[in-house]
């Protein structure tokens, strides 16, 4: 007997490494609608048809019928499903293409796999109707959709065919950085404050990883202590990228944080933070951590002329949180890395609230950096 490929959940290179291009018309011409979404779900030309015949042709009607009927449900229930609900408001999905297989150039099978088109700012979800046979999801809508829920936040990142983030260039006069005083900040609606958050994105506040700890590293399926190997190098930083970003749009945006942590509010649109990040720090057992520069190395900036300390927030990504942690109970005893995003907000919030004034380069907090990755 062969070895058997295990079927990965997903795939995000582009459409060039694929097997199937999806505008190469090999699905068949007849879409089937989905109501009230922008995209139709297609049969490729050979789906249905190969050596075994009709059983092939049950399978992939099969198949059409459980995707067909997972999206019926995920648009009923949309408003649960927040990247399905980003992809369809972006018409950021052309086409579903059920495959006999899905398969990268060498020979990897995947069940799910977000290509891009030659449209802008659209790609095409091609799902294998022998992956849903052999891990269980043939007439199973139900069990289909978390899994399509959780593709889609590769449909979203896939679809933003916008340059890809740059280093950061400060601007040459750090008074032009849109930072607001704690006063203007409290006064700020919810979504001004989100607004402003996109524009420190924009120059100096960053989300990467950046010791490159999580290099081809796996990364955890949210939820699970399962760790699912990376399509490319860099998948599993963009993935935990995305987790962040969401993250502090929630803590600026949802008042339960301006009233519970309004420090972590305040401390992120004031300029102390610079990044917030996910990194494998094996050797220290802490699951998150606030670092502080030196004062002898302040700078100034907005028209205010604040001083500021620029601050680190550090998760741990393989670390749980230990039973002395004020977010221990939440956590439930998983990894940071496998936080669902609503409780990685409650997660990064405590850790500003509570450590953001206190920090310093002292002590142990000194001897955490000594010990970063290089």
């Amino acid at each position: 007997m062969g070895a058997v490929v295990p079927l990965a959940m997903g795939n995000h290179k582009g459409s060039e490494e694929h097997h199937v291009v999806s505008d190469s018309g090999t699905e068949k011409s007849v879409g089937h609608a989905i109501a009230g979404a922008p995209f139709q779900i297609y049969l490729s030309e050979g789906a249905g048809t190969d050596e075994q015949g009709s059983r092939e042709q049950t399978r992939a009607d099969d198949a059409l019928q459980t995707v067909i009927g997972a999206f019926n449900y995920m648009m009923e229930h949309r408003t649960d499903y927040a990247r399905f609900e980003e992809a369809l408001a972006k018409e950021a999905l052309q086409k579903v293409i059920i495959e006999p297989k899905v398969a990268n150039r060498e020979g990897k099978e995947f069940l799910l796999l977000v290509a891009r088109t030659s449209q802008p700012n659209q790609v095409n979800l091609l799902i294998s109707a022998s992956g849903l046979e052999e891990q269980g999801y043939l007439n199973h809508p139900e069990q289909l959709v978390p899994v399509l829920a959780r593709e889609f936040q590769w449909v979203v990142s896939k679809s933003d065919t916008t340059p890809k983030r740059q280093a950061k260039v400060l601007p040459s006069d750090l008074k032009q950085v849109p930072i607001k005083t704690n006063q203007e900040i409290a006064e700020l609606a919810g979504e001004d404050r989100e607004h402003l958050l996109q524009a420190l994105f924009r120059t100096y506040l960053t989300t990467t990883d950046r010791y490159n700890s999580l290099e081809g590293q796996s990364y955890y399926e949210t939820g699970s202590t399962t760790r699912i190997p990376p399509a490319q190098p860099d998948s599993t930083t963009k993935l935990y990228d995305i987790r962040v970003r969401e993250a502090l749009q929630n803590i600026v945006r949802e008042p339960h944080f301006q009233e519970q942590t309004p420090k972590a509010v305040r401390s992120l649109l004031n300029g102390k933070i610079w990044n917030v990040a996910f990194a494998d720090i094996h050797n220290r057992d802490w699951a998150t951590r606030t670092r502080v520069v030196p004062k002898e190395q302040s700078i100034t900036l907005g028209e205010q002329n604040k001083t500021i300390q620029p601050a680190t927030v550090l998760i741990n990504i393989h670390r749980s949180a230990s039973p002395d942690d004020p977010f221990f109970e939440k956590t439930r005893g998983l990894p940071m890395g496998a936080l669902p995003v609503e409780i990685l907000t409650r997660v990064i919030a405590r850790e500003i609230q509570d450590n953001i004034t206190e920090k310093s380069m002292r002590g142990h907090v000194a001897q955490d950096e000594l010990s970063a990755p290089p």
